[in-house]
């Protein structure tokens, strides 16, 4: 459930504002909310050195020895370093790059001497240098007298030797070099030396990796208080902060501020987008909570918590989805062992897995599908726990499965409302959700005839009709029952037209997983259709499985992914009007 908040405003002397704020920071209960924005040169000082170990860090690796603890100094001391370091690298290497650029002069026409070069020019006799095609050489005039020093992918490098300073080629000139190949040479030596030993202090410096990345949690814990302690408001003689407190909680926190002599106004919130939203359910339904940290998403503080509901649809619709008893067995498995290998990693996700694994584990078995072989349903034990109603081998079934598709849609939705109903179960407006479910359960039948070519209830109309009228009456309703219906009816078309859609997207639940099935049934036959008449026809066979069955269990999570979080995060949640906007309670606390 989401934990009712209050939102609290309390007074402190102004004298007191700094050991105040560290007694509330120890408490932990208070989210705060900024009531000016928080400026100051120690918030500046402090998001300057977070952000420059946060750079530090993401250069340097993780030395074998490191240094467990590291004061500010210190700290401040080897950033300044490896910032140094980085930067006189960085000199070096576009210095680097521009001697490298030089020496491919020489590549191309060879260690010419400069200094020979010029002793020529003085003598009159003038050396330029070129690069063209084949086709291009043909063309060149035979009274010029050219030599072809170099070759490389149909380009070649020519050198013009003229006594006319002014006579030249239409090719593409290559400017002398302003230093000779034997020093580029020493330096570039030199400097890749130096970028060696830089890259050598750099890996030297990584024992300071850990120490830092604790020094900038530390840093950041102050800027945390700092900004609280610049977000407080101001007045001649006292400062007050204001934030949100869980209800369960406030005894505590009046506690506190008698003791600590401080007054304080706690009100109900008057604009719930501003309200934190904090998350209380039972330890079993957090196995959850790894899907919703997946898609990023939390509700708002006057939304609902759906996690039951999440739990149970999501697991049917990732066994409907998967479709197979045997992959199934593969995830629990698969879970068995992470959860031994990796134990200090929380055990909600393995125990998510094993609930998944288990139910898709139970649809494969009553559906008789166990790695898209037909014939291991054939097994006795097995075959008693088919239902042939969902046997997955049936071509018969096609149409029941898409009729009990659209029961669990719509059974699904008409949840949705019925926690509206329930939620405003004081106002006469949990009728218009009344109404909502009639609507579902009229275009159910309606879709079982246009989809399926399924008889039409007689019920179907009334219930129509009803729903319509419950709808346009109470969903807003007011003494006008006129003008409110009205308000409602511009919109109602367009709702019930989404509403049958949303149903009719569940489809999509038999569509994957009879994909799946079919793929399975198809790589079985591709690999084992013949039978397996030697060693190689074995081995082939076996890769065949492997690929094809990883592929298969790959394009079911995609699929889960895509289409049994999509019913739940827009189908379900979307008859729930929900936005998905909430913002974490983040307390201000010594953590």
């Amino acid at each position: 459930m989401i934990v009712k908040m209050k939102k609290v405003t309390l007074l402190l002397s102004r004298k007191e504002r700094k050991s105040g704020l560290e007694r509330l920071r120890k408490l932990g209960l208070l989210h705060v909310k900024n009531l000016q924005n928080p400026q100051s040169d120690e918030i500046d000082d402090l998001q300057a050195k977070i952000e420059a170990i946060g750079r530090v860090v993401g250069v340097l690796g993780r030395a074998e020895s490191g240094v467990k603890r590291i004061d500010e100094k210190r700290a401040d001391e080897v950033v300044d370093r490896v910032n140094r370091l980085l930067h006189d690298n960085e000199k070096l290497v576009k210095e680097l790059e521009r001697l490298r650029n030089i020496h491919t002069w020489y590549e191309m026409f060879g260690r010419v001497s400069l200094e020979e070069i010029d002793r020529l020019r003085n003598e009159g006799i003038y050396l330029k240098f070129y690069s063209c095609d084949r086709s291009s050489i043909k063309k060149i005039d035979d009274r010029k007298q050219i030599y072809i020093v170099g070759r490389e992918r149909g380009i070649f490098y020519v050198v013009l030797i003229t006594t006319d300073p002014q006579d030249g080629l239409k090719f593409t000139e290559y400017p002398l070099p302003d230093i000779e190949c034997s020093e580029l040479e020493k330096r570039i030596g030199e400097i890749e030396k130096k970028i060696s030993s830089t890259k050598t202090t750099l890996k030297k410096l990584g024992r300071y990796r850990d120490s830092l990345n604790k020094h900038r949690s530390y840093l950041e814990k102050r800027l945390a208080f700092y900004r609280v302690l610049h977000g407080m408001a101001q007045e001649e003689g006292f400062v007050y902060i204001q934030g949100f407190c869980p209800v369960d909680n406030l005894s505590e926190l009046k506690e506190c501020a008698e003791h600590q002599g401080w007054a304080y106004v706690i009100q109900d919130p008057d604009d719930p987008s501003e309200v934190p939203t904090l998350i209380k359910t039972h330890r079993w339904l957090k196995i959850i909570n790894p899907v919703f940290k997946f898609m990023d998403t939390l509700p708002g503080y006057n939304e609902y918590d759906i996690s039951f509901w999440f739990l149970l649809f999501f697991s049917i619709f990732f066994a409907i989805l998967i479709g197979d008893a045997g992959y199934g067995m593969l995830f629990i498995i698969f879970s068995f062992i992470a959860s031994r290998k990796f134990r200090a990693v929380p055990r909600e996700p393995f125990v998510l897995l094993y609930v998944l694994g288990g139910t898709t584990v139970l649809w494969g078995a009553i559906s008789g599908t166990w790695f898209g072989f037909e014939g291991i349903a054939h097994v006795p034990f097995l075959s008693s726990i088919i239902v042939d109603r969902v046997n997955s081998f049936a071509e018969e079934n096609t149409l029941f499965m898409m009729y009990l598709c659209f029961i669990i849609g719509v059974v699904h939705l008409s949840i949705a409302h019925g926690i509206r109903m329930v939620n405003m179960i004081n106002s006469l407006k949990a009728l218009s959700e009344l109404g909502w479910i009639l609507i579902l359960w009229s275009l159910f039948f309606v879709a079982g005839k246009l989809v399926l070519d399924r008889p039409v209830p007689f019920l179907t109309l009334p219930l129509l009709i009803l729903g319509c009228f419950l709808t346009l009456t109470f969903t807003n309703y007011q003494k006008n029952i006129l003008k409110g219906a009205l308000a409602t009816l511009g919109d109602l078309p367009l709702s019930v037209i989404g509403s049958f859609s949303d149903l009719v997207s569940y489809l999509r639940l038999f569509a994957v997983g009879y994909a799946s099935v079919i793929v399975a049934s198809s790589f079985n036959e591709m690999a084992i259709g013949d039978g397996i008449h030697s060693v190689l026809h074995g081995l082939m066979a076996a890769l065949i499985l492997f690929f094809g069955h990883t592929l298969n269990i790959i394009l079911g999570l995609l699929a889960v992914i895509v289409h049994g979080i999509r019913l739940n995060m827009l189908e379900f949640s979307g008859q729930l009007n929900m936005q998905w906007s909430g913002r974490p309670y983040k307390p201000f606390r010594d953590v």
